[in-house]
């Protein structure tokens, strides 16, 4: 072996060059956890509400195309950003509109899981429920032979549930200038059901009620349908939220005609419509709302006559997939209060929330109206959650992926709840050693109730002989430990309050640590190029020597 082979050898096995490890291990505890990380614009004032923060982000490109979340799936976040609960693999295929809820007076989870049809917005499956400790306690459907979509679910009274419903029928198009081969329509429905039994309380259809004269998109490939399958059918109307007041009538979004409509609860005739082709109110300054989501009841006065709702005015209107033209309207999304009078049949504005850098969603989005009178905006398409005080100031603000503020990240809805999370699996414990020493690793998915973490560990005496190595406070989603002297096995005890023992991990074995690269990655992955390509070329001198 020649001098510059020796040379060669010794570069390569130097302790200089080290391979960058680029596999993004978040946790050391939990290596095959990867959940979005919040780009925090806005740090959260102490004026934000009380919670934990409720997001299912996906990625707005094709599968593969690196863009988005790694892990799309439920998840939940503190105000800083730090994980809480992933909810990867705990529903299946595709999963939206998470949320918190009471179900028979517990605590639950629930999200709809099921097909995710981007093209058209829509999505077909089921909604399941998990209770505290993150176990499946339920599953719903739609009744009547209907499909659940992933646009509503929510909660009336602990007891019932409203469901929309995507309902593709023939219809004559002729008058709508479709053409004879342009037959299907979307019967856009809503049901109430029974949670417990899954009887049907009530179903409503628009076809019954709504004349496909009322849409805004006309029959268009690429936009709400061009009527030639049931699986193209026009969506003249789009049903994209449900709410019921205390007197049992219905409040409905219709995203594709432009308006809001109350409905009787028990006759399913309208009763007014707000904004769209026919309002029955004048719409004060502001008021003027397009493709917009999440209609909800917030107040109704003593006399019944003037009611308090909230929604999200996309202003916009896009396929989620790209295709297609887009409309826009107004230059930015806004969440917004708006009151309706129906002595003097004015709508006024009473609060709007404007997004940070001027954000226009072109699907998606939601206005959750907080305890406290705060506002929670999701910012839909864009990726983006915001918190306002009731004036309209933004007190917090995040992207929900790391990265050029949320590029290519969608989000269907946002919320902000109290949550108690009690996870019914063990934590997750792992103990790395090197020549600096060892460190221990551990988490608890979902946990909410651990203040600090007890650690305890043995040399090579064995796992019978653990003794007490000391105690950490809680950092986030995972606790990083510091050992002073050389362990080989560690366990650890989750302490919630007085020093409560919660749940104790396994004994686990220490690992010989692998290093990664530290500093900037892109920094890194150049001098990482540099020395290849020099080691290249010497590779290439001594083999032209050996020629």
């Amino acid at each position: 072996m020649t001098s510059l082979h020796k040379l060669f050898l010794l570069a390569l096995a130097g302790g200089s060059f080290v391979a960058p490890v680029q596999a993004d291990w978040q946790f050391k505890s939990r290596p095959d956890l990867s959940p979005p990380k919040l780009n925090i614009t806005i740090p959260a004032s102490s004026s934000v509400s009380p919670g934990y923060l409720f997001v299912a982000p996906f990625s707005g490109y094709p599968e593969g195309t690196r863009h988005g979340p790694l892990q799309a799936a439920p998840y939940i976040f503190t105000s800083t950003g730090e994980l809480v609960w992933s909810g990867f693999t705990y529903f299946s295929i595709w999963a939206t509109n998470f949320q918190a809820a009471r179900y028979k007076g517990k605590p639950i989870l629930f999200s709809f899981e099921g097909s995710h049809n981007a093209a058209y917005g829509h999505g077909h499956g089921h909604t399941t429920f998990l209770n505290q400790n993150y176990e499946t306690i339920k599953e719903l459907r739609a009744g009547n032979h209907r499909l659940t979509d992933k646009h509503e679910f929510h909660i009336i009274n602990e007891e019932t549930a409203l469901i929309q419903i995507y309902h593709p029928v023939p219809w004559d198009l002729k008058d709508y200038g479709g053409s004879g081969e342009q037959q299907w329509i979307v019967d856009a429905r809503f049901q109430e059901i029974d949670i417990e039994s899954g009887k049907v309380l009530f179903e409503w259809s628009s076809l019954d009620h709504v004349d496909p004269e009322e849409a805004y998109l006309p029959l268009n490939p690429g936009q709400a349908g061009s009527g030639y399958n049931s699986s193209d059918a026009w969506d003249y109307f789009h049903i994209n939220s449900v709410d019921k007041d205390a007197e049992g009538s219905y409040l409905i979004s219709a995203r594709d005609a432009n308006a809001i409509y109350k409905i009787n609860g028990t006759t399913g005739a309208i009763i007014w419509r707000l904004g769209g082709k026919h309002s029955n109110f004048t719409l004060g300054p502001d008021v003027e709302f397009s493709f917009q989501h999440h209609a909800r009841y917030l107040s109704r006065s003593s006399s019944g006559t003037r009611e308090t709702i909230s929604l999200y005015d996309n202003s916009a209107h896009g396929t989620e997939n790209g295709h297609g033209h887009e409309v826009h309207l107004y230059p930015f999304s806004r969440g917004k209060i708006v009151e309706v009078d129906t002595e003097s049949w004015t709508a006024t504005l009473v609060q709007a929330f404007h997004p940070p850098d001027n954000l226009l969603s072109k699907s998606q989005g939601s206005t959750q109206i907080l305890p406290n009178g705060n506002a929670l905006v999701n910012w839909g398409s864009s990726g983006a959650v915001t918190e306002f005080l009731p004036n309209g100031t933004a007190i917090f603000h995040a992207y929900l992926d790391s990265g050029a503020l949320g590029v290519g990240v969608e989000n269907y809805r946002a919320f902000r709840y109290n949550w108690t999370g009690i996870p019914n699996e063990e934590p997750a414990i792992v103990a790395l050693k090197s020549r600096k020493g060892s460190k221990v690793f551990v988490s608890w998915n979902g946990d909410t109730e651990t203040e600090k973490w007890a650690f305890y560990g043995s040399g090579r005496e064995g796992v019978g002989k653990l003794r007490f190595l000391g105690e950490k406070r809680g950092t986030g989603f995972e606790t990083e430990f510091v050992v002073e002297e050389e362990v080989e096995n560690v366990k650890a005890e989750a302490l919630g309050r007085h020093g409560k023992v919660l749940r104790s991990t396994g004994v686990v074995k220490a690992e010989v640590e692998v290093l990664q690269f530290k500093g900037k990655s892109e920094n890194n992955l150049k001098a990482c190029g540099k020395t290849v390509g020099w080691l290249a070329r010497v590779w290439w001198f001594l083999r032209k020597q050996e020629l």
